[in-house]
């Protein structure tokens, strides 16, 4: 993504009412993908955790906007220091920003470049949430949402887009978001995971989505907004490489579903709906760093090989028993590796920049820089979320008592449930018709065993 900083200079370029327009558009689309998160991980859960599920994604959008406005984006996009932080004074509270100054070298106001970061600093934390699902205290989860954007976010951001920041200046390419958003995420989800454990019943229960249909609506909400996410990453639309983009993302998206499917029916003899989002989201997650450095054709590859290794990656919680609850490590983790790795083997050198990778004749080198970027955000995060998580863990606590888990995190952490089944059970208005254990998990497809 191209970083810059305001400038007021003669020959800078104007503003563009159709670039400022198209970037707004691509903001609100990058907004609604976190509602669209929401509602993915919402149906991916039991009953008993789908408000909870819902919350950990929309409380990200109270949080980090307002931390973004008094000191995220000046950390973030802010003048270097030493490489690795930024920091304006006119940034801070966006109080110092001319309503008509230009983002250095754009068409488009800082403020408008301002709100299309935040939108990616809002999703980036809720992508973490799947990870934890069903055991961590909202409170905790929250105040974890505040650390970990402080000193992860905002300064691997920096690294990665921000003028001046080590990676961007390495070279590392990084179109909308492999390492600053999905390594990241996936990294901090594994972090936390590790220190807090798995849920009551993992691998013992069966712990299947209650609605597939949310899971199904979240997922296409998310390819939708995607295309903001990853089109709009070139602030703006003069050149036809945000078209390239555009493009990228709908062809690397729909190769990884058929990849996904593909593998599910070999492996496991049926095409399911889940595998079908989860193989679109993990074809989103790899176009988002490479789509502007590849061909449509590489974009195929891409989403192919992603959707691919990243199914085969979601059973190795299992194997290794760490409880990623909705397959995050497994999905953005991985699927962020690959199509940050992948730019260092098929970018073409003809739509970003002239960088080639190692299959069109520019050797090792690209695939060094990616390497190195890969490497450095997913230890970084890794590391400093699992020790956030540690610190909170000791404090305040970060899981609800066992009980409450059991029992189901919703009523005790929001004093609300996802469904009122009051009416059902006939026409006899009366409670006593339907079973409490039953009533607790009408509509949770268990018909044996309680599983809501």
């Amino acid at each position: 993504m191209p970083p810059g900083i305001s400038t007021l200079a003669a020959d800078a370029p104007e503003l563009s009412a159709a670039n400022t327009g198209f970037m707004l558009i691509c903001s609100a689309l990058v907004m609604l993908m976190t509602p669209g998160l929401a509602f993915f991980y919402g149906g991916m859960v039991r009953v008993k955790s789908t408000l909870n599920m819902l919350m950990m994604s929309f409380i990200s959008l109270g949080i980090v906007t307002i931390l973004w406005v008094l000191y995220g984006f000046s950390l973030a996009f802010g003048t270097d220091s030493g490489s690795i932080i930024g920091w304006s004074s006119d940034y801070v509270g966006l109080s110092g920003i001319g309503i008509t100054e230009l983002w250095d070298g754009y068409t488009i106001p800082v403020y408008v470049f301002a709100v299309f970061q935040l939108m990616f600093a809002i999703i980036t934390p809720a992508l973490i949430s799947g990870a934890l699902a069903d055991r961590v205290k909202f409170t905790a989860w929250a105040l974890f949402i505040t650390l970990w954007a402080t000193v992860v976010y905002f300064p691997v951001a920096h690294w990665v887009w921000g003028a001046g920041g080590w990676l961007f200046e390495m070279g590392v390419i990084d179109f909308a978001g492999g390492t600053a958003v999905h390594i990241n995420a996936g990294a901090a989800a594994l972090g936390v995971i590790l220190v807090i454990g798995k849920r009551v019943g993992f691998k013992k229960d069966p712990m299947r989505p209650h609605s597939l249909p949310l899971v199904m609506l979240g997922a296409g909400l998310l390819w939708f907004g995607w295309f903001g996410f990853n089109a709009g990453s070139w602030l703006g639309n003069d050149d036809g490489v945000g078209a390239v983009m555009f493009v990228n993302t709908q062809v690397a998206t729909a190769a990884a579903m058929l990849a996904w499917l593909a593998y599910e029916k070999i492996r496991h003899g049926a095409f399911t709906t889940l595998g079908a989002a989860s193989g679109a989201v993990a074809g989103l997650v790899a176009i988002t760093p490479s789509g502007g450095a590849v061909s449509p054709l590489g974009a195929i590859a891409v989403g192919a090989i992603a959707g691919l290794l990243c199914a085969m990656a979601v059973g190795l919680k299992f194997k290794f028993g760490y409880d990623d609850s909705l397959d995050v490590v497994g999905v953005h983790l991985v699927g962020g590796v690959i199509g940050s790795l992948l730019v260092g083997l098929f970018a073409t050198g003809g739509v970003q920049s002239d960088v080639k990778g190692l299959f069109y004749g520019g050797g090792l080198e690209q695939l060094g820089k990616q390497a190195i970027g890969v490497f450095a955000v997913l230890a970084y995060s890794l590391v400093v979320s699992a020790i956030l998580a540690f610190i909170l863990d000791k404090t305040m606590g970060m899981r609800v008592d066992e009980d409450v888990e059991v029992s189901g995190i919703d009523q005790v952490e929001h004093a609300e449930t996802a469904y009122d089944f009051s009416g059902a059970g006939g026409g006899t208005g009366s409670r006593k018709a339907v079973p409490p254990a039953v009533d607790a998990v009408a509509g949770a497809g268990q018909n044996k065993k309680v599983d809501a």
